[in-house]
C-alpha cells in the first residue's frame, strides 16, 4: 500500500477512484504549519530562522496521516503543482521527519494540472522530489509579508488608529485605488458640444458626427457652449437645404482574432465583467470544478488547475479542440494552423497550461444539472474561451461614409457588418468601460454609393460634459495589478478581500471607493514609506521571488537587502512622526468658539472639522456641513417620532450620525439612519424577535435582538440557526480564528461545544481549513 497526501477531501475522493487499490488517498486540510503567531516568528539577527509550529486545527490530519503512514511502503506528496503546495508538502514532510515517523520510506512529489485519470496516473509513474526552489520562494514571500505586518502595524495603532494593519501587497493596491478617487475629485469638468446629422436612406435611418465645419477640423473642444452650437446648427441646416451628398465611401475588411484561453487574471476579470462574481466566488468556484464534481458516475475534475500565468494548451487538448470543432461547425471554423499564444509572464512555467476543461466532451448543457449554478455559469464561460480560442478569425466588414452639407462642411458616420463570424459564434470577451467610438463601430449603415444624396432628417447638437477616470471595478483592479506586477494572480482575491475587511475601502455599485481611514493609511505609508508602496518596488520583488522560485537568486540576500532599510525607516518613523502629522492638517480658518485653528481631523466615524485646541475646546462640526447652518438639525421628511408624534431629524452624536426626536430632551427616542441586517434567526432568549447584525460603538460588529432594550440578549459571533447537540440552546454561532479556522460554538459559556466547519468535504478544498493561514498575510497584532 502506498500513500498519497493532498490538500483537500474533495480532492482526495476525485483521486482515490484514478489509482489502483494499492494507493490509499488522505486530505491534509491545507497547511499543517505556519510561523508561530508572535513577534520573533522570523529572527533576523539569526540569518532569518523560521519559527513554526503545527496548525492545532490540524493535528489531528497530521495524526490520521501518521497512522496511515505506518501501513505505506512509499509516500506520495500531491499537492497543488505552485509555491503554496510544494510549501504545504515541504511542511508536511519535515513535520513527519521530526516526528520520526517517515522511516527509510521513499518520499515522491507528484504533479498534475489537472485531475483525471491519464494525468494523476502519469504524475504517480513520473514522480520528483521536493523542489527548494519553490519552497525557498514561498518562505521568502511569507517571511516578507511578516517583517512587514509585524512592523508596521503597531506603527499605525500608535501614529493612527489602534486595531489598523498593513500588508506588503495590500498597501501599494490601496495607493491605486486612493489615487483614483484624488483624480476624479481634482477633476475639472469642461462642456463641450456635439453635432450631429441625422439622415434616411431605403426606409433606413442613420446618424454621422460633424467632422468638420467651414473648412476646420471639428474637434472635442471645437464648439463649447450653447449659442455657438445653435449657430453651426443653423448654418448647416440653410447649406445642406434638405440633402447630404454622399462624397466618399471606404470600405474594408477586419479581421478579428479570440483572446487566449483564460489565466488566473483573465479569469477573474472575466467573471466579474460577465458573471458579476467577485475574484474571491471565482476561484472558490473554479477550485471546486478542479477538484471533481460528480456529473454521473463518480466526481471528475472538470477543469485544470486555475492558479496559473500560462496561455499554453497542451497538444492532446489542441487536438480535441479541433476534433469538436471540425465536428460541430464546420471544417471552415477551423484555422489553418492551432493557435499558439504567447505566455506574458516571465515566471510562468511552460509546462503549465491555461484554465480549460479537461474535456471538451464535458459540453455545459449536459452537465449543468450536475453542477451548482456558480459553478455551471463559471464552467460555460471556461468551456466557452477554450472553444473559441482556436476556431477560426471572425471577418468584419467596416465602412466609414463622408456626408457633404455645403462648402467645407463634413459629416462622417461609421459602422460595421459581421461578413463571418467564425469564433464569435462561441464567444466574445468582454470590455471594462464601453466609449461612444465602440458604440459608433457596432452600428449598421445602410448600403451607399459615393455621388448619391440622402435625406436630411434634422441636425441635432447635444451639450456634453467631460467625465473624471472611472474607479476601479474588480476586473480593472486585477487588470491594472497584473499591468503593475503587484502581487500575483493568485493573491489577487485575497488583496482585495482584505482591503474590504481591513474596511480601507468599500464597494458601490461594484467600485472601489476609499474609506477615510484608507486614505489616512495610505497617506502614512506614502509620505514615510514610499519605497515600499512604489509600483515598481513591488513589481521589482515580486520579480526577485520569482527568480528564486527558478534557482537564479537566494532567498536570504533578498530578505536582508529588503529588511535593513525597512527597519531604519520603521524606527525613525516611530521616533519622528507625531500622530497629529498623520491624523490632521490644518485648513484656513479660525475657530469660531476660541479662535484658535481648525484642521481636517480622522475621528471614530471618519473625517470631520475640529479645533485643534482640543481638549480645551470641543468645538466640532461635520466635514461638508454649511458653516453658517451647520447646528440646524436636518428635518427627516414624511416621518414622525412614533412615541410623541414630533418631527425626527438627522443628529450627531459622539459615536456619528443617528436620526432622533427633535423634542428631546423631552422625548429620547432615537433610531439609527441605516437599519441592521436582519440574520432571520430566531433570539433564543425572548423568542420574540430575531438576531439583527449591528456595530458597537467602536465599530465591531456583533447581533443582537431586534427588541432592544426589551431583549438584551446579545452574541459577537454570526448566530446560526442550529441547535446545540450538546445542551440544547436553539442557536450556535460560528467563530473564525487564525489558529482554528472556522467552528461552531455554543454561546452559552458553561456548554463549550464546538465542532469544526465543514469537515465532511463540503468546504473549499485548499481554500478550506487552513484558509487564513494560507492565504492571509503576514499574522499581525490585531486585536
Amino acid at each position: 500500500m502506498n500513500l498519497v497526501v493532498v490538500e483537500s477531501p474533495a480532492k482526495a475522493k476525485t483521486i482515490k477512484k484514478y489509482l489502483g487499490p494499492d494507493f490509499d488517498v488522505v486530505a491534509s486540510y491545507g497547511h499543517v504549519r505556519d510561523l508561530v503567531p508572535k513577534e520573533g516568528a522570523v529572527d533576523p539577527e539569526r540569518g532569518f530562522e523560521m519559527k513554526y509550529q503545527i496548525i492545532e486545527r490540524n493535528e489531528k490530519h497530521v495524526q490520521a496521516i501518521s497512522k496511515k503512514l505506518k501501513a505505506a511502503a512509499a509516500l506520495y506528496l500531491a499537492t497543488d503543482p505552485d509555491r503554496e503546495g510544494e510549501a504545504i508538502s515541504w511542511h508536511l514532510y519535515e513535520l513527519l521527519r521530526k516526528r520520526q515517523q517517515i522511516g527509510e520510506r521513499p518520499v515522491y512529489r507528484v504533479v498534475f494540472n489537472e485531475i483525471t485519470k491519464r494525468a494523476v496516473n502519469d504524475a504517480v509513474a513520473h514522480p520528483r522530489g521536493l523542489s527548494y526552489d519553490l519552497v525557498n520562494a514561498q518562505q521568502a514571500r511569507r517571511a516578507l509579508d511578516y517583517l512587514v505586518g509585524f512592523n508596521l502595524s503597531p506603527l499605525l495603532w500608535k501614529k493612527v488608529r489602534r486595531g489598523l494593519s498593513a500588508g506588503r501587497v495590500q498597501s501599494p493596491a490601496l495607493r491605486l485605488i486612493v489615487e483614483r478617487e484624488q483624480e476624479i475629485e481634482a477633476f475639472e469638468t469642461r462642456e463641450y458640444w456635439s453635432v450631429e446629422a441625422d439622415a434616411a436612406e431605403q426606409g433606413k435611418t442613420f446618424s454621422a458626427k460633424l467632422v468638420e465645419y467651414a473648412g476646420e477640423k471639428v474637434e472635442q473642444f471645437t464648439i463649447t457652449d450653447e449659442t455657438r452650437a445653435r449657430e453651426v446648427e443653423q448654418a448647416l441646416l440653410a447649406a445642406a437645404n434638405g440633402r447630404l451628398s454622399v462624397d466618399k465611401v471606404e470600405r474594408k475588411q477586419r479581421k478579428r482574432h479570440p483572446a487566449p484561453p483564460f489565466i488566473t487574471s483573465t479569469l477573474q476579470q472575466e467573471a466579474a465583467r460577465k458573471l458579476g462574481f467577485t475574484a474571491q466566488r471565482t476561484m472558490r468556484t473554479a477550485q471546486q470544478l478542479y477538484e471533481g464534481v460528480d456529473v454521473g458516475g463518480g466526481a471528475v475534475g472538470l477543469i485544470t488547475y486555475m492558479r496559473t500565468d500560462s496561455v499554453n494548451l497542451s497538444q492532446e487538448a489542441i487536438d480535441e479542440l479541433r476534433a469538436f470543432i471540425a465536428e460541430r461547425y464546420g471544417a471552415d471554423h477551423l484555422p489553418p494552423q492551432a493557435r499558439l499564444f504567447k505566455t506574458k509572464s516571465k515566471n510562468a512555467q511552460e509546462a503549465h497550461e491555461a484554465i480549460r476543461p479537461t474535456s471538451i466532451g464535458y459540453r455545459p448543457e449536459r452537465i449543468k444539472a450536475h453542477l451548482s449554478n456558480d459553478q455551471a455559469r463559471l464552467y460555460e464561460l471556461i468551456w466557452k474561451r477554450t472553444l473559441a480560442c482556436q476556431m477560426a478569425h471572425a471577418l468584419l466588414n467596416l465602412v466609414a461614409i463622408d456626408l457633404g452639407c455645403g462648402a467645407g462642411n463634413r459629416f462622417r458616420a461609421t459602422g460595421s457588418t459581421i461578413a463571418e463570424p467564425g469564433f464569435m459564434r462561441v464567444y466574445l470577451e468582454g470590455r471594462d468601460d464601453v466609449t461612444g467610438a465602440d458604440d459608433d463601430e457596432e452600428r449598421m449603415l445602410p448600403d451607399l454609393q459615393q455621388g448619391q444624396t440622402v435625406e436630411l432628417l434634422a441636425i441635432r447638437s447635444e451639450q456634453h460634459f467631460t467625465e473624471p477616470p472611472p474607479r476601479y471595478s474588480e476586473a480593472s483592479l486585477v487588470k491594472m495589478l497584473e499591468e503593475l506586477g503587484i502581487g500575483r494572480p493568485s493573491t489577487y482575491a485575497s488583496i482585495i478581500s482584505t482591503l474590504q475587511e481591513r474596511e480601507y475601502v468599500e464597494l458601490d455599485k461594484k467600485r472601489f471607493t476609499p474609506t477615510d481611514v484608507g486614505r489616512i493609511v495610505n497617506k502614512f505609508l506614502t509620505e514615510h514609506f514610499t519605497a515600499y508602496v512604489d509600483y515598481d518596488f513591488t513589481a521589482r520583488l515580486e520579480d526577485t521571488l520569482d527568480a528564486v522560485s527558478r534557482g537564479e537568486e537566494d532567498w536570504i540576500p533578498l530578505l536582508e537587502q529588503f529588511w535593513k532599510p525597512f527597519k531604519e525607516q520603521v524606527d525613525y518613523t516611530q521616533e519622528h512622526v507625531q500622530r497629529s502629522d498623520v491624523t490632521q492638517e490644518a485648513i484656513d480658518e479660525q475657530c469660531p468658539k476660541c479662535g484658535g485653528q481648525l484642521a481636517k481631523r480622522l475621528g471614530r466615524n471618519g473625517f470631520f472639522i475640529g479645533c485643534s485646541n482640543y481638549p480645551d475646546c470641543d468645538y466640532t462640526r461635520d466635514l461638508n456641513a454649511d458653516k453658517g447652518a451647520s447646528d440646524e438639525p436636518e428635518i427627516v421628511e414624511g416621518k414622525s417620532c412614533p412615541e410623541c408624534g414630533s418631527d425626527l431629524a438627522v443628529k450627531r452624536g459622539r459615536y456619528g450620525k443617528f436620526i432622533g426626536c427633535t423634542a428631546y430632551p423631552k422625548c429620547r427616542y432615537i433610531e439609527p439612519i441605516e437599519k441592521p441586517e436582519d440574520t432571520g434567526v430566531e433570539c433564543p432568549k425572548c423568542k420574540a424577535g430575531t438576531l439583527q447584525k449591528k456595530k458597537s460603538r467602536r465599530g465591531k460588529i456583533f447581533y443582537s435582538c431586534s427588541t432592544y432594550p426589551k431583549c438584551d440578549y446579545a452574541v459577537w459571533n454570526e448566530p446560526l440557526a442550529e441547535q446545540c447537540p450538546h445542551c440544547g440552546w436553539p442557536v450556535l454561532t460560528l467563530k473564525v480564528t487564525k489558529t482554528k479556522g472556522a467552528q461552531k460554538v455554543c454561546p452559552q459559556k458553561e456548554c463549550g461545544y464546538t465542532a469544526p466547519v465543514d469537515e465532511d468535504g463540503g468546504s473549499d478544498g485548499r481554500d478550506a481549513g487552513a484558509a487564513s493561514a494560507r492565504r492571509k498575510p503576514a499574522p499581525e497584532p490585531v486585536a
